[in-house]
């Protein structure tokens, strides 16, 4: 069975846009998928990015006309100025660590969290939120305290396992029997037809 090396973070605007894609691509494909949530700020400074707030402006104005336009053109509720954004991570990103050692729908969970961030105004870092993610997702809230210590450790390797893997953003998807490599929601059409073997 194939499986989809997915790296994230939780305060993607691209990630949320992605929406249920992935998961449905995996599932075409027999494919499973490895949830991989980072610090995306730590990504950008081992790997040569920029945080959106330090660049250009052309890039930050032609970044605000493109989300706007992908969110629409996806069909998705989108606040290009979300009240809690950048916030911490790590908690989501901690919880999100649990569930898949838990098992249940990892992917309804993720899009959850980015969900409250790009189109619910709420703050992914507070814990009453965290546990209403989980709950919502199907999963027993109590994982925003269980495996703290596990998935911090989780988090960190999955920044080195990035590094070494040649990721540089978020989402970044890779197919890990081929090394075949996808930046951004745009690309899950190519990762579509590469695991259909057209590319």
């Amino acid at each position: 069975m194939p499986q989809i090396d997915y790296f994230f973070t939780t305060l993607s605007p691209a990630a949320y846009i992605a929406g249920t894609r992935l998961e449905e691509i995996a599932a075409r494909h027999g494919a499973g998928i490895a949830y991989k949530p980072l610090d995306i700020a730590a990504l950008f400074a081992r790997t040569g990015g920029t945080p959106p707030k330090d660049r250009h402006p052309s890039r930050q104005e032609y970044r605000a006309q493109d989300l706007v336009r992908q969110a629409k053109k996806a069909g998705m509720a989108f606040n290009l100025k979300p009240a809690f954004w950048p916030t911490n991570p790590a908690p989501s990103s901690y919880a999100i660590i649990a569930a898949a050692g838990a098992g249940g729908d990892v992917g309804t969970l993720v899009q959850g969290f980015l969900r409250a961030v790009w189109a619910e105004d709420r703050d992914i870092a507070d814990d009453g939120v965290v546990r209403a993610v989980l709950e919502a997702a199907g999963f027993d809230p109590g994982l925003a305290d269980s495996g703290l210590l596990t998935g911090a450790e989780t988090y960190g390797a999955n920044l080195e396992e990035a590094v070494n893997r040649g990721v540089f953003g978020a989402p970044f998807y890779i197919v890990a029997e081929s090394d075949q490599r996808f930046w951004g929601q745009d690309r899950l059409d190519d990762l579509d037809r590469h695991l259909a073997r057209e590319l």
